[in-house]
């Protein structure tokens, strides 16, 4: 079966119900467009829904970004809320920010994206509701389907053959510690998820936890001296040295992990890199101290998999039952047409945009949380949510040969592929649409801001929708 959804003049289809199209949304709303929203679950959240088939997290899961980075600007979370909120509370908390701007009304659950492409009156979509296909047409299009939904598993000899009972999966599949206990299990990965999942299971019951690593980073805490990380890693001046000053970020950085928690191999892990970028950095509340404690077991990147055997290249091996890889996402978008994603220059890593939103050749459509980063997401998709809608509106205008130029830089910097941080990214966006809170203070205000911790609020000092001072006090 097959129908239209006529199009309405100066409507925008939003892709997706996470975070991203939520704050898409919001903005656009507030200068007059008419949003409406497909998505393909049955909830909104994206991945912070965690019964939705596009999501990462598992049951237990407890955010680890603490709670007033982890939210927008126009709604704090409800009092008591936990320092670290549990994900079905994040869940319920942007539930509570699209009633409150009346966006669920604008929500066509259960609706799937199949195509979009170039139309003759706008952009054209092919979508799937329950089997019935529909069409639909708008002048924009903001894509907001995320970044982590792709999962990759590693190229290691034997995986496929792996005949342990739990078998090989990724970390976005782990949804249970239940099936783990009284098992031998692997985790393979350096990043935040891995070391949580690793802690989680040696915490919960397995009888063995090994995490096995290409190389040992540095592991921040989630809180330091009852403080959380974002007041020492996620400030405003970190993210201006990122955008500005990038040796002297490195620097501190080292400077700072250093103070937080030592050298990992204090703790019983492998010796990390003596050149810190090298190394890198991730975080985890309880990673180092289980290895200290014999619990969790550091171990190097596997040579080969052998039925139930896992191998090292030094010689060592190890049985396990079950392998869990939290190696990384590949960018998916496959819904974009051969035209649309060649315009892009798209790749499972990679893609072409100005200022990580537009494309010159491809008016009225905008990409939004595409970029990979430590820290949370909502200050920087806030962020990037009233770039895009104050260049669309007209109240920034961002010209063609602007945003040529944002291409340029794009590839230039390697955009998709340069570590990146919410600090940075917040104020990235931030600078270009004018709400930069250093730009227009100084003396002892200065000296405060450059101290804060990156949050939505930082970024509605000044500029266009600014919130005065009183109003800030009372948001709490």
């Amino acid at each position: 079966m097959r129908r239209s959804l006529l199009p309405l003049s100066r409507e925008v289809i939003i892709i997706g119900a996470g975070p991203s199209g939520l704050a898409a949304a919001r903005w656009l709303l507030s200068r007059g467009f008419s949003p409406r929203i497909y998505e393909a679950h049955s909830q909104v959240g994206g991945q912070w829904s965690w019964t939705n088939p596009r999501s990462g997290v598992w049951p237990q899961m407890v955010s680890n970004t603490y709670r007033d980075a982890t939210r927008f600007s126009d709604l704090n979370f409800p009092d008591r809320t936990p320092i670290f909120p549990h994900n079905s509370v994040v869940r319920d908390y942007f539930e509570s920010f699209a009633n409150k701007f009346g966006i669920l009304d604008l929500i066509q659950f259960g609706t799937s994206l199949r195509q979009l492409r170039r139309g003759d009156t706008g952009w054209e979509l092919e979508l799937d509701r329950d089997g019935t296909q529909l069409t639909d047409t708008a002048p924009y299009v903001v894509v907001a389907t995320g970044r982590f939904n792709a999962p990759v598993i590693p190229d290691i000899p034997g995986a496929e053959n792996m005949s342990g009972e739990l078998g090989l999966t990724h970390a976005f599949n782990y949804k249970s510690p239940k099936a783990y206990q009284d098992k031998r299990v692997a985790v393979l990965g350096g990043s935040i998820s891995s070391l949580e999942i690793a802690s989680d299971l040696s915490m919960l019951g397995a009888s063995k936890v090994h995490l096995c690593q290409r190389r040992q980073r540095y592991v921040n805490p989630k809180m330091f001296l009852g403080v959380p990380i974002e007041y020492r890693l996620f400030t405003y001046e970190r993210g201006r040295l990122a955008l500005d000053d990038p040796d002297a970020l490195m620097r501190d950085s080292e400077a700072k992990v250093m103070e937080h928690a030592g050298d990992p191999s204090n703790y019983g892990t492998p010796k990390p890199h003596p050149d810190f970028a090298k190394a890198g950095a991730t975080g985890s509340q309880h990673y180092l101290n289980l290895v200290a404690e014999g619990r969790v077991h550091p171990l190097p990147w596997p040579k080969e998999i052998d039925g139930t055997s896992i191998r090292f290249a030094d010689g060592r091996a190890i049985e396990v039952d079950g392998i869990i890889a939290g190696t990384g996402y590949q960018l998916s978008l496959p819904f974009l047409s051969a035209d649309i994603a060649a315009t892009l220059n798209l790749s499972d890593t990679s893609i072409d945009l100005d200022s990580f939103t537009f494309h010159p050749d491809l008016p009225g459509l905008a990409f939004m949380g595409l970029w990979s980063q430590a820290g949370s997401y909502p200050t920087p998709i806030e962020q990037q949510a009233r770039f895009l809608v104050y260049t669309w509106s007209g109240q920034i205008p961002r010209p063609v040969d602007t945003m040529r130029e944002g291409l340029l830089d794009c590839v230039r910097e390697g955009h998709q592929t340069m570590p990146h941080s919410q600090a940075e990214m917040a104020l990235r966006f931030a600078r270009l649409c004018g709400t930069d809170p250093l730009g227009e203070t100084d003396g002892w205000e200065a000296e405060h801001i450059k101290a804060s911790p990156t949050t939505s609020m930082l970024y509605r000092r000044v500029g266009p929708d600014r919130i005065e001072p009183a109003e800030r006090m009372n948001d709490g």
